[in-house]
């Protein structure tokens, strides 16, 4: 039996899996100029899984055939969630702006919060409550600064701006992303503890392409005949952000509570920010900033607990 990570090995894992997570707008953005959103979102989760396929097929085979009936519905079912996790928020931005749709979102650690006492029986200490308002607080601050200023106070447009046409419609589908996330990282809580990364991102990440897939051939949007650079996008897109990214924390999961590894995902934004800076040349504002300080204090309070308590 593997012995159990170290917390400095834990700390630096989870900040390299935020770096790679943040490089998913950017890449998301140039792909978006060429594909629509339901494509980029099944490139993603498709190329992931060919990529991990012979790795899985062979070297993980026996322990995928030991699988329970049980194990592969519920990573199925994770998959499924996954895979509406991506359709929704990626579409959501076609509809609402981006303020409103990372706002509802980066909801997904208070779901999480909530259900993890009733769905995995782990009670949250106050240190994670704590550590999950902070960067809640946060998030909301980094969202709404694209659309807010502070000048002798905060400034924001007419609320009126906000729910005009289609935006109400955009609203909800983000915050269903937040949602099928929270049902994503719950049930990859429960599996990993019995299954090695690989077999389990594998299979999440299989189902998740297959039904994006066939979301993909319901809306009647081509796969094929975009441009090379948006397909070496869209490459960038499935092994930086996923395979690196998310694979992190679902490794993770297996040493961490759920509540604790979805807190962690709201440090995208501040990942993001910074490499907007360089790439996109979009300076921060003093909200963006603020906000940042706020999600990685949140970050900082709720994880130097648990792991401790997990060591």
């Amino acid at each position: 039996m593997k012995s159990q990570p170290s917390q400095s090995f834990v700390t630096f894992a989870i900040l390299g899996g935020i770096l790679a997570v943040s490089t998913s707008s950017i890449f998301i953005r140039f792909a978006q100029q060429d594909a629509p959103s339901l494509v980029v979102a099944a490139y993603r989760l498709t190329l992931s899984s060919l990529i991990l396929a012979p790795l899985a097929l062979t070297r993980y085979r026996p322990e995928l055939r030991s699988l329970t009936r049980r194990e592969v519905l519920l990573g199925l079912l994770s998959g499924f969630f996954l895979a509406l996790h991506f359709a929704t928020w990626i579409s959501s931005l076609e509809y609402t702006s981006v303020a409103s749709s990372v706002v509802l979102v980066t909801t997904t650690p208070l779901w999480v919060a909530l259900l993890s006492p009733l769905i995995l029986r782990e009670v949250n200490g106050k240190t994670v409550v704590l550590g999950m308002l902070l960067a809640l607080a946060g998030g909301g601050i980094v969202s709404i600064s694209d659309s807010c200023t502070w000048q002798n106070g905060l400034t924001c447009p007419p609320l009126a701006s906000f729910v005009r046409g289609t935006a109400f419609f955009g609203d909800f589908l983000a915050l269903c992303g937040a949602w099928m996330a929270a049902g994503y990282i719950l049930i990859g809580r429960r599996l990993r503890a019995k299954m090695s990364l690989i077999p389990y991102i594998f299979v999440v990440y299989g189902m998740a392409a297959i039904v994006l897939l066939i979301i993909l051939g319901v809306s009647g949007q081509r796969a094929f005949g975009y441009l090379p650079m948006t397909y070496l996008w869209l490459l960038l897109l499935a092994i930086v952000p996923q395979l690196l990214g998310h694979s992190t924390f679902n490794w993770a999961l297996r040493y961490l509570p759920a509540s604790l590894v979805s807190i962690t995902l709201l440090g995208e934004p501040i990942g993001s920010t910074i490499l907007a800076y360089f790439i996109l040349k979009e300076s921060p504002t003093l909200l963006k900033i603020a906000g940042a300080v706020l999600i990685l204090a949140g970050i900082y309070v709720a994880s130097m607990r648990e792991v401790n308590n997990n060591e």
